[in-house]
């Protein structure tokens, strides 16, 4: 009657907190002991998408479309895009999947997208915070609108801790069946209570009393873990303590070598200036150098060049000189052609002279056998001859001296050639050492230029060396920043052993309250026994405590094999030996039987149809 009266959308919020509570806590255990990157075939993951499956679908609103009536989870998580522009990313990547059909398939590839980024709770928070959209899509009874849907979100933030690598394209997730742990198919019996009759509400208790159990088992594996946790709390607080002993005699040795360093840093600092300073003025007397060698070899080139010039104008003038002496040469040829004529004519004057000398002999022989004649013709005769002879004497004198001028013509003309062979010789020569010279000084300049190539490298190699240093200096700051991040991390550890502490307690003091109220179930549950039993017409429900093996297999039960009743004969069987479900005439849903009396229902089903 309690049940009936009590609101029964109240009653749905509160078992979906439950359950989302046991399936994140389950799911975070197994994952920290599973040690590795989830995959889509994780159990405790799947149940994890069916329960939020189940959250966000309770209280939607029926929405009119041209194909009827549906309910679309996708149209509330749509919104988040518009709430947080980092949501858009999920949201245009579920557009773009290719083998995604309908909205559900979109939300459930929405919600593992956000889980693989780890912003679940974030996306969640952000649109529970808006109601007045929220009413666009949920009642106001939902889960998502009242005080449950904020517990949820809060519960979600701890899936931080968890990796998963979700494959979304190869998974059919728009015909995807949801497959939930039996305790889900308990969370709609307050609105089912309502409406069936007898059979029906002790079908309903019985599978509240399953939830009931389930429950049980859940919270004392959770009591365990709880406890395993303290110890381990307490034994990573003692590692703690011994860590931060240890971490301040670090911190210790870190700061003197950091001291160490900077006085280091600081004197290889003072000395890299200092040879910076040296290799500054040896770089300056080195530039000076190589500028004054330059100005005296653009000086000496200069020199060079004025001689070089000289030297050609030199070679022009004897060329000219050369070109006159040549002119004066063929005119001294015309001059002896001039003078072998006129001595060719002068010997024919000669020759015609000495005809006429032949012709005076025989006159003066005449004139000789004359001469006894007349005294006065021999006198004048002998005048004449006289003459005669001192013409003959001073053409033959003329002759000598054209003979001697002749001569001095060839001499000169010999010297000349001779002058004309030697300047060029010399002028060779003086060519050959200039070129000698200008080959010497370019190599000088050559040898300058590989010098103040090795001067720069030299520089350069200075200047990377400073470089180190200096990112030697920046590697040790980075280093002491590190230290104290790594205080803030200690601090902040504390704080967090703390915090957990508090939870710790909190968890105890939650505990003994579950477990007041599972003493309470433990009776109701009794009562139901009883009553099961007087409703079967006097069939045997075997209490738990009379077992301790299976009744078929015969083995023994212990932790990991659990006590199952068949709701057939009311013996207890293992999980192996009971893993059938079948209707019964005292309950329309299927339910657990063991494996003879589900061979016996089957014959028996059989013969009827017959």
């Amino acid at each position: 009657m309690a049940l009936s009266l009590r609101d029964p959308m109240a009653m749905e919020r509160a078992n979906l907190l439950n359950m989302a509570k046991l399936s994140i806590k389950g799911l975070i255990e197994s994952a920290l002991s599973f040690g590795r990157t989830l995959d889509s075939d994780y159990p405790p993951l799947q149940q994890f998408f069916v329960v939020m499956e189940h959250c966000l679908k309770h209280g939607l609103r029926v929405k009119k479309s041209f194909l009827g009536y549906n309910k679309s989870l996708w149209g509330p998580l749509e919104m988040v895009e518009k709430l947080c522009p980092e949501a858009g990313e999920i949201a245009a990547s579920v557009r773009d999947l290719p083998g995604l059909k309908t909205p559900l398939g979109r939300a459930r590839a929405w919600l593992r997208l956000a889980l693989m980024q780890k912003r679940l709770a974030d996306y969640l928070r952000l649109l529970i915070t808006r109601k007045d959209l929220l009413s666009d899509f949920y009642e106001n009874s939902a889960v998502m609108v009242e005080e449950e849907g904020a517990v949820i979100v809060g519960l979600l933030v701890g899936l931080n801790v968890i990796d998963a690598n979700l494959c979304v394209k190869g998974e059919d997730l728009d015909t995807q069946v949801s497959h939930t742990h039996t305790s889900v198919i308990v969370l709609k019996f307050p609105v089912t209570a309502l409406k069936i009759g007898k059979n029906g509400q002790i079908a309903a208790i019985l599978d509240q009393k399953n939830y009931v159990e389930e429950l049980n088992r859940q919270l004392n594996s959770s009591v365990h873990g709880l406890q395993g946790r303290v110890d381990n709390l307490e034994k990573s607080n003692s590692k703690l303590i011994e860590e931060l002993a240890i971490a301040k005699n670090n911190i210790i040795k870190l700061q003197e070598e950091n001291h160490q360093l900077r006085n280091e840093n600081t004197i290889i600092l003072m000395k890299a200036q200092q040879q910076l300073e040296v290799t500054q003025v040896d770089v300056d007397v080195e530039l000076d150098t190589y500028k004054k060698s330059r100005q005296g070899l653009d000086e000496m080139y200069n020199e060079a060049r004025k001689q070089l010039r000289e030297e050609c104008q030199l070679r022009q003038d004897v060329e000219n000189e050369l070109v006159v002496q040549v002119s004066m040469k063929q005119e001294m040829d015309l001059a002896m052609k001039l003078l072998e004529k006129d001595i060719h004519e002068k010997q024919d004057t000669l020759i015609g002279l000495r005809h006429q000398l032949d012709e005076v002999k025989a006159i003066n022989v005449e004139m000789y056998s004359k001469m006894q004649t007349s005294d006065d013709g021999m006198k004048q005769k002998n005048d004449m001859i006289t003459r005669l002879e001192e013409k003959t004497n001073q053409i033959t004198a003329t002759m000598k001296q054209l003979e001697q001028r002749l001569q001095e013509v060839d001499r000169d003309r010999w010297t000349a050639e001779d002058g004309t062979r030697k300047f060029k010789q010399d002028f060779v020569n003086k060519a050959d050492s200039l070129q000698k010279q200008i080959a010497q000084r370019e190599k000088q300049r050559l040898q300058l230029e590989t010098d103040l190539k090795i001067e720069k490298e030299w520089q350069q190699t200075l200047q990377n060396n400073l470089e180190r240093e200096r990112d030697i200096v920046a590697q040790l700051s980075a280093e002491a920043q590190q230290i104290n991040g790594l205080k803030k991390e200690f601090h902040r550890l504390q704080d967090e052993n703390s915090q957990l502490t508090g939870i710790c307690d909190e968890q105890e003091q939650a505990l003994e309250e579950l477990g007041c109220k599972l003493s309470e179930s433990k009776l109701k549950i009794e009562d139901i026994k009883e009553a099961n039993k007087a409703l079967q017409g006097g069939q045997i429900w075997l209490k738990d405590k009379d077992a301790n093996i299976c009744k078929l297999c015969e083995k023994e039960f212990s932790i990991s094999r659990r006590k199952h009743h068949c709701r057939n004969c009311g013996e207890i069987f293992c999980n192996a030996c009971s893993d059938n479900e079948l209707p019964l005439p005292a309950s329309p849903k299927p339910v657990r039987v063991c494996d003879t009396c589900h061979a016996l229902l089957l014959q028996r089903c059989s013969s009827n149809a017959t």
